[in-house]
């Protein structure tokens, strides 16, 4: 697996230089896994553009059934009323599967957007998949800006649950900030629910552990990883409870299978990029992650290599026989976790 590359953020920095600069550009598509930093960006757009009392007549709306060349041009050539501008939201509709002629359309409007018109194709439950070779994209490429909300590093968004913690009057230190990244996931929207129950729920001035883990809601990646450091500590009984708990969560055996699954995959990572004298880095960008990376190479220590291969082939080997066999999914599982405790 070759490692994976940093998300492109040129149009997220265009983007913030032209409403910096209050003068917000012609053309933008929104899109990424950050839904909290894309909607406050739109936010921004809207207060830059629907100014004046009338601000909220000078916004078109199209969703993906409405689309079409005709209604993009309708909404696109409305003059705006006691303003400089308008603002046409699209939302969830796929420039690249329309059909051919509605895509040279669709060129031809994007080629002669008029001034007063700031166009947005918003991607939200549609992923964003453009065609480098085609006109359309080329004429999005020369008059837009493609603007991706990818997914935050650990310095920004630690710096960002600090600061939404201490708008709520409590303090955090980063370690206590990271370990809450960890556990509820990296998505700011999440976290920033996660923030407001632990904040109300604390009662000194600074965040504790003992107050996250009273009321976070873990994620099951870092259940699931909590069931593999047990394992490393020949600690049955403690995986076996964290495994109730997920249960009790309403988690399926299948769903927790598959989390088990890649996360045993990455421990084999990590346990190869030690023999290796590889860092925590390169398996961070092996993956893709974040956060866990460190805490991965330090269990990754507890295990020897020929466990994590076995490791590896047994978890493949149960989820083919919970999803062919018939038997008891639970069982199944409950049974593959006793076995790598008892080998560890």
């Amino acid at each position: 697996m070759p490692p994976k590359s940093k998300p492109d953020t040129s149009g997220f920095d265009k983007l913030k230089k032209d409403l910096s600069a209050g003068r917000p550009g012609q053309l933008y598509i929104f899109h990424g896994e950050e839904t909290y930093l894309r909607d406050y960006y739109l936010g921004r757009l809207r207060e830059a553009i629907l100014t004046g009392g009338l601000g909220e007549f000078n916004r078109h709306d199209l969703g993906a059934k409405d689309m079409s060349p005709h209604a993009l041009e309708e909404a696109v050539d409305c003059l705006p009323m006691m303003a400089e501008r308008t603002l046409v939201l699209v939302t969830d509709f796929d420039l690249f599967r329309a059909g051919e002629k509605d895509r040279e359309e669709y060129v031809r409007i994007l080629s002669n957007l008029p001034d007063y018109c700031c166009l947005v194709f918003l991607y939200d439950l549609v992923e964003y998949k453009p065609d480098a070779r085609t006109k359309l994209a080329q004429a999005v490429k020369a008059h837009g800006t493609a603007v991706n909300f990818p997914r935050q590093g650990q310095r920004e968004l630690t710096d960002w649950v600090r600061r939404h913690f201490k708008a709520q009057g409590k303090e955090a230190d980063p370690r206590l900030c990271e370990e809450l990244i960890f556990l509820c996931g990296d998505l700011m929207h999440g976290l920033q629910q996660e923030i407001g129950k632990i904040a109300a729920y604390a009662k000194g001035d600074r965040i504790t552990r003992a107050d996250i883990e009273a009321v976070a809601t873990p994620q099951l990646s870092a259940v699931v990883f909590q069931i593999a450091d047990a394992i490393g500590e020949k600690n049955f009984d403690k995986a076996a409870s964290t495994l109730g708990e997920l249960y009790q969560m309403q988690k399926s055996p299948y769903e927790i299978m598959g989390a088990l699954g890649k996360q045993l995959r990455q421990l084999y990572s990590a346990r190869l990029a030690l023999d290796g004298r590889r860092d925590s880095a390169y398996v961070a960008r092996l993956w893709g992650m974040r956060y866990p990376a460190d805490r991965l190479m330090v269990s990754a220590r507890r295990f020897s290599l020929p466990w994590c291969r076995r490791a590896v082939v047994r978890c493949a080997q149960t989820d083919l026989a919970m999803k062919s066999t018939g038997q008891d999914a639970k069982e199944l599982l409950t049974t593959l976790l006793l076995e790598l405790a008892n080998t560890a």
